[in-house]
């Protein structure tokens, strides 16, 4: 298929013509064609993700702001009620990749991992909590993961995935007690790591002085306002933090398809010119072919007296 003979009848012998392989060139490029455009399609699908998720990110900003206020007031009117969320046991819930094409994204957090783990200065490493496949695969039976859990691929998901979370680390409570959890993800746009406490909540607010000069009026005791408060900051900061990931995610992958589809252009351009160059090889040798049979044929026919 790649290359094609040419025999030229001659007085008494053949003279065969190797052609250049153009035909492979033209079934390469057109199987890199093939590759570009779903490259593309993914990388149009992750920007239609990211704006999704950037109306989603705002809303859920909103949330956590409007808790973190209620919250301040809260502590710095009533901080005797943190001091029965005291914990011990550290917890690093890493989230990761679901899906690929996203560059070192994956690889970004294990590098800090392990830098947090030098400052521990030879003391236990957290017990790790694990969201992703794509990260799943780069900690194999590591001994600090207590949970692998599926990771969102797209907005949608991230719902099913907190439920997950969430029964994970009431596990893990009950079997180590209370807990200080920790979020180790990728932020919005900077392009770097985020480390955000979770458990126990609001422990920048305890310095705080009160907005107000009498105590906010409460229909629970304070431990349990706190708790109920804890648990709605816990699961909204959660939406926040994954959908931030997932913005993350889907804009490295942007970045990354694109990256992959301007080389995929590049070298589909220069098998077409190497394309073009063997097609003028062809033509030049096919008029070789032509004259050298018209000077055989020539030579066979009788003169004329």
């Amino acid at each position: 298929m790649g290359k094609s003979r040419v025999r030229l009848a001659g007085a008494g012998s053949r003279r065969v013509i190797v052609m250049p392989g153009r035909r492979k060139l033209e079934e390469h490029r057109r199987s890199i064609g093939e590759i570009r455009d779903i490259m593309n399609s993914m990388k149009l699908l992750a920007h239609m993700e990211t704006r999704k998720l950037d109306h989603l990110l705002g809303t859920q900003h909103a949330v956590v702001s409007s808790i973190e206020t209620v919250a301040a007031d809260f502590v710095s009117a009533y901080p005797e009620a943190t001091s029965a969320m005291q914990a011990a046991q550290e917890v690093y819930l890493v989230i990761g990749s679901e899906r690929g094409f996203c560059g070192d994204f994956n690889e970004t957090l294990l590098r800090q991992l392990e830098r947090i783990q030098q400052d521990k200065q030879g003391k236990d490493f957290p017990i790790l909590v694990t969201a992703g496949q794509k990260l799943h695969t780069s900690l194999p039976d590591d001994p600090r993961v207590a949970a692998r859990l599926d990771g969102a691929g797209v907005a949608e998901e991230v719902a099913a995935v907190l439920t997950r979370v969430v029964d994970t680390l009431a596990a893990l409570q009950t079997q180590y007690g209370a807990l200080t959890l920790y979020a180790l993800y990728h932020a919005v746009d900077d392009d770097t790591l985020a480390t955000q406490q979770l458990l126990p909540p609001f422990q920048d607010y305890l310095d705080r002085p009160s907005r107000f000069s009498l105590p906010p009026v409460l229909n629970l005791k304070p431990t349990d306002f706190l708790i109920e408060l804890s648990d709605h900051y816990l699961f909204a900061a959660l939406h926040e933090i994954f959908y931030a990931s997932l913005m993350a995610e889907n804009q490295q992958r942007v970045q990354h398809l694109e990256g992959a589809v301007k080389h995929l252009d590049e070298e589909s351009d220069e098998l077409r010119r190497q394309s073009n160059a063997r097609r003028q090889e062809e033509i030049i040798e096919e008029i070789e072919v032509i004259l050298l049979s018209a000077a055989s044929l020539a030579e066979t026919l009788p003169k004329r007296r």
